[in-house]
């Protein structure tokens, strides 16, 4: 079985249910999973974590994400993004690049986020896109998320029609962060309305686009390999080997007694610790290899000394 990260450059037009579904045929393997849903239409990069890498799903799903995408100003849509039907439409050619960046500017720190009707967000057993098919009213819930960065990329151009434009730009946020909904109310901040027009993932945490494979080119590289092996499939840095995979949190390296405690349960005793209590670890033994993810349970003194206890462990 493989255990580790694989890189996937998502194409448009699948679901991220749908790179999962085949890779697991390409490699043989059913426990994979992914961090991070991506839409249909949405491209760039979708992590997924293959064998005992499937237990740091949770962790890395928290990570930050970076996007690129494309605006227009000047429409809006029941889905808030180019595959919905047109809910209004106000010109955006008056805006001034001050009053953009302005705008945008207002939405980066904390804020409370309305998810888009159209969205896989379940109520009672139930996803918001259901609803909204069958005309139902779907719920205003709003849940906190964090913009790190929020700027346009270039000068806004010439809409599809008179009155629109379109606007490159990066966002940098929490995980979670629906980006169609910054578009919509960004738009509706503008007085314009807006929608997405296109999107790209582009960076979860430490892992980058640049280095993720499309599935075709997975599949070509895979092509004749009876094993399966996509750490021997020369897929460079698209495969990250299970003891090499960087989580959104600390590291500590174990002694050989502190790892006998941790294998077992038990928690430890670690020195120089950079954490408060309550956060993550990932701990590696001596020997670099990866042995479990703990959590500081206590710090003692002000001198760097903390209790750890493993929550998961790999033996």
């Amino acid at each position: 079985m493989l255990n580790g990260l694989l890189l996937v450059d998502k194409t448009p037009g699948c679901t991220s249910h749908d790179v999962v579904m085949s890779v697991r045929k390409l490699v043989r393997q059913k426990k994979i999973g992914h961090c991070g849903t991506l839409d249909p239409d949405a491209t760039g990069l979708l992590l997924l974590t293959l064998g005992r890498a499937t237990r740091l799903t949770r962790f890395l799903i928290r990570a930050p994400k970076v996007y690129e995408g494309l605006m227009r100003l000047g429409r809006s849509t029941d889905t808030y993004d180019l595959s919905g039907d047109v809910t209004s439409v106000r010109p955006a050619d008056h805006l001034s690049t001050a009053e953009i960046d302005e705008a945008m500017e207002s939405f980066v720190g904390n804020y409370l986020q309305t998810p888009p009707p159209y969205c896989a967000k379940k109520v009672g057993g139930v996803r918001f896109y259901e609803l909204a098919r069958r005309g139902e009213k779907v719920p205003e819930t709003k849940k906190e998320v964090t913009v790190f960065e929020l700027r346009r990329t270039g000068e806004p151009g010439p809409g599809e029609t008179p009155g629109e434009r379109e606007l490159p730009f990066l966002l940098s946020s929490s995980s979670g962060t629906y980006v169609r909904s910054i578009v919509h109310e960004l738009g509706e901040k503008l007085g314009c309305g807006g929608t997405l027009a296109s999107l790209r993932r582009t960076r979860i945490g430490a892992f980058r686009v640049d280095d993720a494979i499309p599935v075709d080119e997975l599949a070509e590289r895979l092509e004749g390999d009876a094993e399966r092996d996509a750490s021997a499939a020369g897929l460079g840095g698209a495969w990250v080997g299970f003891d090499d995979i960087e989580l959104p949190f600390g590291e500590i390296v174990a002694d050989q007694q502190q790892e006998k405690r941790i294998l077992n349960g038990q928690t430890v005793l670690v020195r120089e610790l950079a954490g408060d209590e309550g956060d993550w670890l990932k701990v590696t033994n001596q020997r670099r290899r990866f042995i479990a993810v703990g959590a500081v349970v206590e710090r003692i003194g002000t001198g760097g000394v903390g209790v750890v206890q493993p929550k998961v462990v790999f033996s």
